[in-house]
């Protein structure tokens, strides 16, 4: 419309720098995903052991059905795990976008395993962080999902309606299996950067 911008007022961050802003941003948004992730697979663990503990069939609780146990059990052991990846991932952020809290730096610090390590080494001034960023993000994601869906088995009938919050939970879950980057596409950054640098694999 006619409009003269002075190119220098204009300028938003530094020049030539959008593209580092842009991937920084897309890493930071795929954890804080994942950890979107390990909340809905908490609430669908707490979701199946609340109600397997007060329902009853044949007598039983259901949380003595072999069925029941592995469905719940299963679900507990991913969600610590991807807990135990996401956030790793989270507590390095943390040192590095706020003041140094001590929780985080600690939880960093203790190097209890390679996730903390990786957890470490992101650097957020630097374009290349993406393959724990896209791994902890499919990882967590497939956690979400199945502890949801195992919620919906649990429930059974329950768990498709909305008198139980377990079918919002898994509707979430797959959202964020394409919000952030689909899969697919996590799985083609991965592979695109094992490829340039198989010295990642350790």
């Amino acid at each position: 419309d006619q409009v003269a911008v002075d190119a220098r007022d204009a300028l938003v961050g530094e020049e030539n720098k959008a593209a580092l802003c842009m991937m920084r941003n897309l890493e930071i948004e795929r954890i804080t995903l994942a950890a979107m992730s390990l909340g809905i697979a908490r609430a669908s663990v707490d979701a199946m052991n609340r109600y397997a503990s007060e329902r009853s069939a044949f007598g039983q609780h259901l949380s003595s059905f072999g069925q029941i146990q592995r469905h719940i059990a299963d679900s507990y052991a991913e969600y610590m795990a991807g807990r135990e990846y996401s956030y790793a991932e989270n507590a390095a952020l943390g040192c590095k976008l706020y003041s140094c809290f001590d929780c985080r730096c600690a939880c960093v610090a203790s190097g209890r395993s390679y996730v903390y390590d990786v957890a470490r080494r992101l650097d957020l001034d630097s374009v290349g962080n993406g393959l724990d960023a896209d791994g902890v993000k499919l990882f967590c994601g497939a956690v979400g999902k199945n502890c949801a869906d195992r919620a919906i088995q649990v429930l059974g009938g329950y768990g498709y309606v909305g008198e139980y919050h377990v079918e919002r939970l898994w509707r979430d879950a797959k959202l964020l299996e394409i919000g952030g980057g689909t899969n697919e596409a996590h799985h083609k950054n991965m592979v695109r950067d094992l490829k340039r640098n198989p010295g990642l694999l350790k």
